[in-house]
């Protein structure tokens, strides 16, 4: 006795299943043109916005923006238009990012923030900034030893020397401890190339430069 087993059903299946999986496949590439391409709008619109905001004051007070001291960002605020700190760059790596107040899912896919309770650029203790391994920090794989920090804040230019790197535990905050000198942490995941979330922290230790 011969059985014969119908192919409609399967063809069917088939079918369906290459259909979800295109489509599957083009709302994932949607995602992500729309994540970077938000990614570069935000950027692009904080950019100018501090442009805009640092001629206006060099314009109200006769040219007198500078490389702040310690003294003269005491009466800093914390952020300025709608949470903007500044643009974090390294020259070397070609590293160049605005700086947002915060680290929350949205601000960092379009930004690196600025650890809340952290110290503000200029001021004495540990300014703490975090961003994604795979996007604007992903130049910090490069970085070495007596690199140079740059950030530009409404408030002046600040700049820091790298002193060190290490891995540390996701949960060792430690790395975050206010100082009595002014230093700067950089943290994102890491390894660099890990696939899903990554378990450790990469963290950049650099110095005010005066």
């Amino acid at each position: 006795m011969k059985v014969v087993v119908a192919k409609r059903p399967a063809r069917r299946i088939v079918l369906w299943t290459q259909r979800v999986l295109f489509a599957a496949a083009f709302s994932l590439l949607a995602y992500c043109g729309f994540v970077l391409a938000d990614a570069w709008l935000f950027q692009k619109w904080e950019r100018r916005q501090l442009e805009r905001l640092l001629a206006g004051r060099q314009d109200s007070n006769a040219g007198a923006l500078q490389t702040a001291s310690s003294s003269s960002a005491e009466t800093a605020p914390p952020a300025v238009a709608n949470g903007l700190i500044g643009r974090i760059e390294i020259p070397r790596l070609g590293l160049s990012a605005m700086v947002i107040e915060g680290i929350s899912g949205r601000t960092l896919r379009r930004a690196v923030g600025h650890i809340p309770g952290t110290a503000l650029p200029g001021r004495p203790g540990n300014v703490g900034i975090s961003g994604h391994r795979d996007t604007f920090f992903r130049p910090l794989r490069n970085i070495r030893e007596n690199d140079i920090i740059t950030l530009t804040t409404l408030f002046g230019e600040y700049r820091y020397r790298v002193v060190s790197t290490e891995v540390v535990d996701p949960y060792d905050v430690a790395v975050l401890n206010a100082t009595g000198n002014e230093v700067l942490t950089l943290v994102t995941c890491y390894p660099f190339y890990f696939v899903g979330t990554a378990p450790d922290r990469f963290i950049v230790r650099a110095e005010r430069v005066t």
